[in-house]
């Protein structure tokens, strides 16, 4: 298991969202997340779910400010990587899968595609476990914005979520 997953190279990430390989694996996702939480995509070129989910995970870990990173996995151009993931455990028989990693480890996971709130969720429970949060003034930007756009359901979870982080 020499360099399957690949091997730790030198440099730091300049952006949040990256296209990650079997190469990079080590770096940009388990290095990076012992300081970072970090999300991985996987996804596929033909897979529909993964063509809606990807710009809403990027829309939601550009609102979180780089305070999470998004680390893209193509399966079929990186088949080893997965398999050998796979073989470690981690069910990447559907896609698109999203993984969230902290501190080197598998932190949580959600498969198919999800609406922008439950992405929302899932990263803010990830910046939690991390000791951070999204940054309130985005969270109360997004909420207003899908009540205007008459999505009340979300806009309600984003008030909600400002509200916990500032009561006042």
């Amino acid at each position: 298991m020499d360099t399957l997953i690949g091997q730790p190279e030198g440099g730091a990430a300049a952006n949040f969202i990256i296209d990650g390989t079997q190469a990079t694996f080590m770096k940009d996702v388990i290095e990076a997340s012992r300081t970072v939480p970090v999300l991985v995509d996987f996804w596929a070129t033909w897979c529909g779910p993964c063509k809606t989910l990807t710009p809403v995970l990027e829309k939601v870990v550009r609102a979180a400010g780089g305070r999470v990173h998004l680390v893209k996995i193509d399966t079929d151009a990186n088949a080893a990587l997965v398999q050998q993931l796979s073989q470690m455990g981690l069910p990447l028989q559907s896609i698109p899968t999203v993984v969230g990693f902290w501190q080197g480890q598998i932190a949580d996971m959600f498969q198919g595609a999800q609406p922008e709130s439950t992405v929302k969720r899932f990263v803010e429970k990830l910046l939690t476990a991390a000791g951070g949060a999204m940054p309130t003034a985005e969270l109360l930007a997004e909420a207003k914005s899908a009540m205007e756009a008459g999505q009340y359901e979300v806009a309600a979870g984003g008030f909600a979520e400002v509200l916990q982080t500032e009561p006042e």
